[in-house]
């Protein structure tokens, strides 16, 4: 392989040129001799006329060849060829006919001028085009749209309310070392509530709080301590709740010194060890009579409710793939924002891996036949996600629908769960007062200390699980009076009026007989063909079997006379016969358990919620049945039970199916272009739903516009009231006083694998649910458009991790121009005028072979991709979990445009981060030459001599110092400290480097100092955006540090990570430039550098820490180049640390 210097040595002329110390060949010598003897009066002339370096350019071949002048040290001494002269080869173009003919050369003449024309003009870094400008500012347009969308449009409203508590934590102190060898580190706390609990006895069901990524264990007193006042103020006094094996709750939570889960998959490891043996500790105190105050007649508990935040949610999870899990010792898991998807970064390769391990883990178990072949069938997993407040995790990595059944779990969000219909932050979630009242009572609702696993069965937890935390109005949610049994008898006289006899009932106001009065229904009989749905709305509370409220509603059934037998042995009754001889008996089941809470809507309400400060509003109760589950009954009744007139409404009715539930089929685009239009009449049901399927990508917010709805001089009964909702995951969002709504979703999101099972077709889309007044009679209008500015802020969130790796495409792009023009013409052009290069051939090419792959993906099937499943006879065996890793993590044609525009925003953030780059560095030269001032009377000869080196700080240190050092950093990282801290310190050296070749390029100019200087800035630019990936890790090793734990990161002490970043930076604190290279090795680093380009778009984002090794190839490929200088030998190796005496001795070149 042949090699060329970018300059070469000649005896004579002496001008004042600073050049870098460049390996040169003889044959260049050679060459550049003929030049200046053929035209030395044109030479003389140039360099009389201007002070900067003179080239004069040889053309032979298709290659650019520049030929410095003089090729001189760092000292401005002109450095004489130490080899003798060699016969340049011929150029192989001279072996064509009209190669050397006077047209050819003419033809390269003006080329060759037309080049170094151009480069002069942009010779500066500061320099750049109209198309990379016009690139530049496009780009961060977008950026900045996309982030002025996020935190100004679409945004949820704010609604919880605040929560109190006096907390009080007992360090468990027995809990040491001879448990777990991580007892140093975390510590284990039980929690009591400051005048509630006695004492720190032990005498409910244990309940244990993990706190998330650098959390707290003070997180769980919100949850703990309204568990514990509930408990002591409402429960304990409940005989049938504490018949029932309800008993207090002893919340047990872990100092993990805030630990940075989410960074390391280690700590992540550790903490899960930690638990494990914590649960043993935990359930080993119930069997100690010192400590325990249970019942003894109970049995000891072999269980323990998780609740985790975060990334809790994920150590819980982890949990029981670890080898000192305990079995059975955990099947109830609730988890908070805790991202179950995927991780929310991929800096850390073992983060990623124990995703992998987990989620596999967890997918493998479900998918099996067999109850007994499933080591989690007993467990239970409740995914809650805050919605569109949470920027700290996307709500979309909530999602648990690709790791468990519906029989064993499923996703909700808080703005669906009832009394709390409120988005929630990532750290609201656990103080929210609405929201923690709701998951105490669901907690206790779980737990049974008659059974040794201290929880209900596993298909009553799940029950449990929908009663509380679903509306009541999705497909899986479970139906009580069908179940239940009567309790009320009615009797009515057979003559009276109280049965309606077509239509529904509308009452306006309550009370206006004086008395209680019970109207009738009568049931269509199943199979009607138009009948298909009882809804019944009212703004009273329904009252339960025996008490003595306002209203209540009963599903009855006629019982049939029999002599002898008067009564019905129900416990309640109401006698309404009023003394009639001939009555009617009817035994009844009451509706209280199936009441579905609505939010009030009012022409005064804003918000489905009430803030601190203002009036509670009462909730509307709403009963929705499908007429088949009413088979058994012929009368819904419904009871009013006030003496005097107050105000109230009750509207109930039995609907047609056809005429309240519409679908509409249209297409995201012409829903783009033209919008949405439906036009209700204005004789419907109170209750009308609007499908659309195609609505279903988080990417995309719409604005909801209802008109129409008039009432006239009667009034409306209520305002309009909206509930938009997804049938998988549980996200539903209510509108009151609805006029006009913003709409957002968490469906179908980037890089979030699929469901574990599929889907069917009714399922899938975005539905609308109004609830009108129907006695109004007036038309309504819904119109739906898509918010295209809005839906920019939707990138934010599902995007961020994005530049972490995509800008690393344009970087390499940027870089291999850099070194292809270097190898062709001895140029090493800056990082701008290579970007205008790029951006007019190859990353438009790049980003539209991209979008073509995309594009390609998505035609292609997903089963196709599916042969990694090893699982045999697997209900996911078909699926490709990770279909979705790749690009821009959609298959969705639609999304198409987001591989350029992505691309757009880094050209965008790499000039930026390129001219954040070059301030830098020019602020600190600028530092260092004012803290090294030279008087003004230094004769010009001994500036030249002092050169860049003449400040003590640029002295280069010995060979045998650099290589001590380098010995002592890479064996560090062998043993104590991170590759990633030593990356950083090579971060720092190369900045101080690039920051010495910018202060040597501005004082003395020349071609071979400005190379030097954009190829170390270059290489510092490719550097910093690496950097972000390996910050995380370093944190958390610092992290660790301050707690006092030295225990070694098994993971990040691989020598062979950082030793070529170590080797390149310190041979470019020499000064010494790459050299060119030609012949077929040339292609090496353009395939490297292709190679990271092509992986950082295609992978980046679920592996970003791939892109650290990748970049590491890069760097010792460089580190090669520059250890042979003039031909392929391992002993040029050696020359990366051996540098000639006088050049010590004449101090650091650039």
């Amino acid at each position: 392989m042949r090699r060329r210097s970018s300059g070469s040595s000649e005896d004579g002329d002496v001008s004042p040129v600073e050049a870098p110390h460049v390996n040169s060949t003889s044959s260049n010598h050679s060459t550049l001799r003929q030049v200046l003897v053929q035209s030395p009066t044109k030479l003389e002339h140039r360099l009389s006329t201007d002070q900067r370096p003179s080239f004069s350019i040889s053309r032979r071949s298709s290659s650019i060849n520049w030929k410095a002048s003089d090729a001189r040290n760092g000292n401005g001494v002109v450095e004489k060829p130490s080899s003798p002269v060699r016969t340049t080869p011929p150029s192989p173009l001279s072996l064509f006919p009209g190669a050397n003919s006077p047209r050819a050369r003419e033809m390269d003449k003006a080329q060759e001028t037309m080049f170094a024309n151009r480069h002069q003009r942009l010779r500066s870094p500061w320099g750049i085009s109209i198309l990379a400008l016009v690139a530049a500012v496009t780009g961060i347009g977008f950026l900045l749209a996309v982030i002025h969308s996020s935190v100004t449009r679409q945004l949820d409203p704010k609604g919880c309310r605040m929560s109190y508590m006096r907390p009080s934590y007992a360090k468990l102190d027995d809990f040491d070392t001879e448990h777990t060898r991580l007892a140093s580190k975390y510590s284990l706390y039980l929690y009591r509530e400051q005048g509630v609990d006695r004492d720190t006895k032990v005498r409910g069901v244990p309940v244990l709080f993990i706190p998330g990524n650098a959390g707290s264990y003070k997180q769980v007193r919100p949850i703990a301590s309204e568990a514990a006042t509930y408990y002591n103020q409402v429960l304990q006094h409940d005989a049938r709740a504490f018949g029932a094996g309800v008993r207090s709750l002893d919340f047990f939570t872990v100092d993990f010194n805030e630990d940075i889960t989410a960074f390391h998959g280690q700590t992540l490891l550790d903490q899960a060890e930690y638990l494990n043996e914590a649960i043993r500790y935990i359930l080993s105190l119930y069997l100690d009579p010192r400590i325990s105050a249970r019942q003894p007649d109970l049995p000891d508990p072999t269980s323990v409710i998780v609740v985790g935040h975060s990334m809790g949610g994920i150590v819980a999870r982890t949990m029981l793939i670890m080898p000192n899990y305990q079995t059975n010792s955990i099947n109830t898991i609730i988890t908070m924002s805790a991202p179950h998807a995927r991780p929310p970064v991929s800096f850390d390769s073992q983060i990623v891996q124990a995703y992998k391990d987990i989620n596999d883990y967890w997918r493998h178990a479900y998918s099996q036949q067999w109850a007994n072949n499933n080591p989690l069938w007993h467990v239970t997993l409740v995914s809650i996600a805050g919605g569109g407040l949470d920027t700290v995790v996307p709500s979309d990595y909530a999602s648990v629908e690709s790791l468990v059944p519906d029989t064993h779990g499923f996703t909700v969000f808080t703005s669906t769960i009832p009394n709390v219909w409120t988005s929630m932050d990532h750290q609201a979630i656990l103080w929210c007062d609405q929201f923690r009242k709701v998951i105490t009572r669901t907690i206790f609702d779980l737990v049974d200390v008659n059974r040794a696993t201290q929880t209900k069965p596993r298909a009553e937890r799940m029950r449990v699980f929908k009663k509380w935390l679903l509306t009541g109005m999705e497909t899986v949610a479970e139906k009580t009076v069908p179940r239940s049994e009567a309790t009320t008898s009615l009797i009515v006289a057979d003559n009276s009026n109280s049965i309606i006899a077509q239509g529904g009932l509308v009452l306006r106001e309550l009370g206006t007989t004086g008395g209680i009065r019970a109207q009738l229904l009568p049931i269509p009989p199943p199979g009607s063909p138009d009948v298909k749905r009882f809804t019944l709305l009212t703004d009273v509370k329904l009252d339960k079997a025996g008490e003595n409220g306002k209203l209540e509603v009963l599903f009855c059934s006629v019982v049939p006379s029999q002599p002898g037998q008067p009564g019905t042995g129900l416990t309640y009754q109401y006698d309404l016969s009023e003394g009639a001889t001939s009555t009617t008996r009817l035994a009844c089941r009451n509706t209280a358990p199936d009441v579905i809470t609505l939010p009030a809507s009012t022409r005064s309400t804003r918000y489905p919620f009430y803030l601190d400060g203002e009036r509670e509003t009462q909730p509307y109760s709403y009963l929705e049945y499908e007429v088949d589950e009413l088979s058994e009954h012929q009368f819904v009744a419904v009871i009013e039970k006030p003496t005097n007139r107050i105000p109230g409404f009750v509207i109930a009715e039995f609907s047609d199916r056809s005429q309240s539930h519409h679908t509409r089929q249209i297409g995201l685009r012409r829903l783009l272009a033209f919008g949405m239009k439906v036009r209700l009449p204005s004789v419907r049901p109170m209750v009308t739903e609007i499908k659309v399927p195609s609505l279903q990508s988080s990417l995309l917010a719409y604005n909801l516009r209802i008109s129409g709805q008039e009432c006239g001089e009667k009034g409306e009964l209520f305002a309009p009231l909206m509930r938009q909702y997804l049938a998988e995951p549980y996200e539903s969002k209510y509108f009151v006083n609805a006029r006009e709504a913003t709409v957002s979703l968490h469906g179908v999101s980037p890089y979030v694998p699929p469901p574990l099972t599929g889907r069917s077709a009714g399922e899938d889309g975005l539905s609308f649910q109004f609830w009108t007044d129907p006695t109004c009679n007036s038309t309504m209008q819904v119109e739906l458009t898509v918010d295209a500015m809005g839906s920019l802020g939707k990138l934010y969130m599902r995007y961020r991790t994005v530049f972490a790796a995509f800008p690393l495409l344009v970087v390499a792009l940027v870089l291999r121009k850099q070194f292809r023009v270097y190898d062709t013409t001895g140029v090493f052009i800056s990082f701008t005028e290579s970007l205008d290069l790029c951006l007019r051939q190859s990353i438009p090419l790049m980003l539209a072979s991209l979008t073509l792959l995309t594009l390609s993906a998505t035609s292609s099937t997903p089963a196709g991709n599916a042969s990694f499943w090893h699982w045999k006879k697997s209900a996911s065996s078909m699926l490709d979990f990770y279909q979705n890793d790749f690009l821009t993590g959609t298959q969705d044609p639609m999304f198409l445009f987001l591989t350029p525009l992505i691309g757009i925003i880094c050209v965008g953030v790499c000039t930026v981060m390129n001219y954040i780059t070059l301030l830098l560095t020019h602020v600190l030269s600028g530092i260092f030459s004012l803290l090294t001032f030279r008087p003004g009377w230094v004769r010009n000869d001994d500036r030249k001599k002092q050169g860049a080196g003449g400040a003590s700080g640029f002295v280069p240190s010995s060979p045998r110092r650099r290589m001590v050092t380098t010995a002592v950093l890479l064996l560090l990282v062998s043993t104590i400290i991170p590759y990633q801290f030593a990356y950083l310190v090579a971060c720092l050296v190369q900045l101080t480097t690039t920051v010495r070749a910018q202060r040597i390029a501005s004082e003395l100019r020349s071609m071979a100092n400005s190379n030097f200087y954009n190829y170390v800035h270059s290489i510092l630019i490719l550097m910093l955006w690496v950097l972000p990936i390996n910050l995380p890790t370093l944190v958390v090793w610092i992290h660790n540090l301050a707690v006092h734990w030295l225990t070694p990161f098994s993971s990040h002490h691989n020598v062979l990570s950082i030793m070529p970043f170590i080797v390149l930076v310190e041979t470019l604190t020499t000064g010494k430039m790459v050299p060119p290279v030609t012949g077929r090795f040339k292609h090496v680093t353009s395939i490297l550098l292709f190679g990271i380009a092509i992986y950082a778009a295609v992978y980046g984002v679920s592996y970003a820490y791939t892109l650290h090794h990748l970049v590491n190839l890069v760097v010792f490929w460089l580190a090669i180049l520059h250890s042979t200088a003039d031909s392929w030998s391992f002993s040029g190796l050696s020359r990366l640390y051996e540098g000639d005496a006088e050049d010590r001795k004449r101090g650091k070149e650039p």
